[in-house]
């Protein structure tokens, strides 16, 4: 099976990559414009199989999409590519429209106009896998709003059947694609999959998110900002679990299912912060703690307060489950950032040393 995979160079499409050539026999396409946030070095490891290829495209640029699926002939496209950042994208929000919603539409085109070439079994067996984000569905109750609720209890969560309601320009983008992919199902009988994810971390995450931000800036004696009063609830879902949920999906999921995947661990953000204080307080003690450096700053407009994924269906219909905690994960993340700091110096350039995003336009 040979899988085209766009943004793969990204934090979630190089999980999924080193996933599939280090733990399958089948072969990856590797599509990726390589923006800010894409990294080659993250796929160091698979780089040389015979089974890797990497193609330096925008997935904008129609001529050239045509020209992959010509040339590499693909039985499934996973589609991750996306500009991903909430900040960012409220600072300026056109390269989201741009290449969340246009580039999902061009992709689609040239997908679909190779599948409607394709015969017999290729046909048949040929999937469109679009990634997403739990985000487009907007946020939950909070269980501070739900008088005699503690976290986890009794509170909703979010399921495939969960109406949509975007609250940031990044998550309307995505809600637009999500959109886009089921018109060309409903359309053009074009065999989409969709799936949803929660809060990814782990190994080879670009330090504009939460917890490599925070890891870093502790390491090197900086402040640890909090936005509000740090009480925002996410699930977290360590990226290489995640990579196995989405290869199971690409190669059993139905086509026209939504799947929902999270990592049953509800934390609030500064649960998050504190726990990699802890960590590193163990792992690289000195005088003080790190949780001195948290400092709290005013919120991110439109904060959603709590997402919480309800991933039954993935294992019910699928069989995956997360095998890592939060406790387990998140460790395994520290020891990676603290034994790969070449990377993490690599990975920033000079355009975004660390500073906050998402404040004025």
């Amino acid at each position: 099976m040979k899988i085209l995979v766009t943004g793969g160079a990204g934090f979630i499409g190089s999980a999924v990559i080193r996933h599939i050539i280090n733990n399958t026999n089948n072969s990856v396409i590797n599509l990726d414009k390589l923006t800010y946030a894409g990294n080659l070095e993250s796929l160091f490891e698979v780089s040389t199989s015979e089974r890797y290829t990497f193609e330096q495209v925008d997935i904008c640029n129609r001529a050239e999409l045509d020209r992959v699926f010509k040339m590499h002939k693909p039985d499934a496209v996973m589609h991750l590519a996306a500009e991903s950042h909430v900040d960012r994208s409220i600072t300026g929000p056109g390269e989201f429209i741009q290449t969340n919603i246009v580039g999902t539409y061009n992709l689609l085109e040239a997908a679909c106009e190779y599948w409607y070439a394709l015969t017999g079994t290729a046909k048949e067996a040929f999937r469109f896998h679009h990634i997403s984000t739990d985000e487009v569905y907007g946020d939950l109750p909070h269980p501070d709003e739900q008088e005699g609720h503690d976290l986890g209890k009794s509170l909703p969560l979010f399921t495939e059947q969960t109406s949509y309601a975007p609250s940031s320009p990044y998550s309307a983008s995505k809600a637009s694609s999500d959109h886009l992919v089921r018109a060309w199902l409903r359309t053009y009988g074009f065999p989409t999959i969709v799936t949803n994810c929660s809060n990814n971390y782990g190994p080879y995450h670009f330090p504009e998110k939460l917890v490599p931000l925070v890891i870093l800036n502790a390491l090197e004696g900086k402040l640890l900002p909090i936005y509000g009063k740090g009480d925002q609830i996410r699930d977290w879902l360590y990226v290489e679990d995640h990579a196995r949920a989405l290869y199971k999906v690409v190669t059993e999921g139905k086509v026209g299912k939504t799947y929902n995947i999270g990592g049953h661990n509800e934390k609030k953000n500064i649960e998050v912060v504190k726990t990699i204080c802890s960590i590193l307080d163990e792992l690289v003690p000195k005088e003080s703690n790190y949780s001195e450096q948290i400092t709290f700053v005013p919120d991110r407009p439109g904060h959603d307060r709590r997402y919480a994924i309800d991933s039954s269906k993935m294992q019910k219909e699928l069989g995956w489950t997360p095998e890592e905690t939060f406790e387990t994960g998140l460790r395994k993340t520290i020891e990676w950032y603290l034994d790969n700091q070449t990377w993490c110096k690599n990975v920033q350039d000079g355009t975004y040393q660390r500073e906050r995003l998402g404040i004025d336009r």
